[in-house]
This record gives C-alpha cells, structure tokens and sequence, in this order.
C-alpha cells in the first residue's frame, strides 16, 4: 500500500486512516454489547443467527484495520500512542462505567453511522476509483458488510430495551465519543 493510498494526498489518506485507526477496538466493543444479551435476553432463533454473523464479521473487520494500522505504523505514522490512549480511555475505563444497555444503544448507533459512510462510500464510485486498488478492495468489502448488519444491535436493544430514551442516550454517546476521536 503506497503511504498517500488516497489519491496520492496526506491529508485524505489521513482522515481515511484515522476513521480506520479506530475500528479494531471500537468492532471489539459492538461484539462485547451484542454478546452481553446473548444469554440474557429472550431472542429469537433468527435474530440469533443474525447475531453469530455479525460477530464473525465484526472480528474480521477488526483483524483487517489492525493489519491496516500495522502497515500505517511501519510507513512511519505514529499510531500505538494515539491507540493506546483511546482504547484505554474508551475500552477500560468508560466501558466500565457504562451500563450494559447504554453500552448496546450507543453499538446501534455507531453502527448505524458506519451504514451511512458505507452507503455514502459505495455511492461515490468516481471518487472511489481514485483510491489506491488495495485499500478500495477493503473499503468496498468493509462498506458492503456494514449495511449487511447494521440492524443487528439494533434489534437487539429493541428487545431487551425499546424505549425511545435510551436510543438517544445511545446516540448521545456514540456522538461524543466519534466525534472526539474522529
């Protein structure tokens, strides 16, 4: 993968690579808030089946933008720090902190905004096509799979906590913390 994959400029290969940076914890976390109610909730079969999909998908997602994050490290790009702080901020202590439904509304919305950049992404086929082959073929894969799933936790928090206050406390979260760390 060339250093500047996004026609050849630093500033968009950057703002892709920092949205990218943040997929393999934040895959990690939606995993972590959908599994919590796997047992704990009465789901039905195929919203189930739904579940088992989404986890293989979230975890492939993950290991493809850690070796993304791997490439950007040894092209000279700085990472592990930046990482390190967001994960432990985001990963061991706020986690801690949120309530498991609050943790499954804010994955829903989160999940719900990658839909809409893979939905816009998949959209802008002439400026896609600029992208470097490589790093298109795994935006185009990663877009396609997350509108595929993007009701999953959803679903989920529709059965085990439906009410409108809690979809917004999700977005709330999910909000503050991409848009900070964004």
């Amino acid at each position: 993968l060339p250093r500047h994959f996004a026609f050849d400029n630093v500033i968009a290969t950057s703002l892709i690579s920092s949205v990218s940076m943040l997929f393999p914890a934040g895959e990690r976390f939606f995993v972590r808030s959908v599994h919590h109610y796997l047992d704990k909730a009465d789901l039905p079969a195929d919203l189930r089946a739904q579940i088992q999909g989404f986890f293989a998908q979230e975890g492939r997602h993950a290991q493809q933008h850690e070796r993304l994050n791997r490439l950007l490290n040894s092209q000279g790009y700085d990472v592990r720090g930046f990482l390190q702080a967001y994960e432990r901020l985001c990963y061991h202590h706020l986690e801690k902190l949120i309530p498991p439904s609050l943790r499954l509304s804010g994955t829903a919305a989160a999940e719900h905004f990658t839909a809409i950049m893979a939905d816009n992404f998949l959209r802008m086929e002439e400026l896609t096509a600029s992208l470097d082959p490589t790093m298109r073929r795994l935006l185009l894969w990663h877009a396609a799979e997350e509108i595929e799933h993007k009701a999953v936790a959803f679903d989920v928090l529709a059965h085990v906590s439906p009410g409108y206050g809690m979809r917004i406390a999700g977005l709330a979260l999910a909000s503050a913390i991409l848009g900070t760390f964004w």
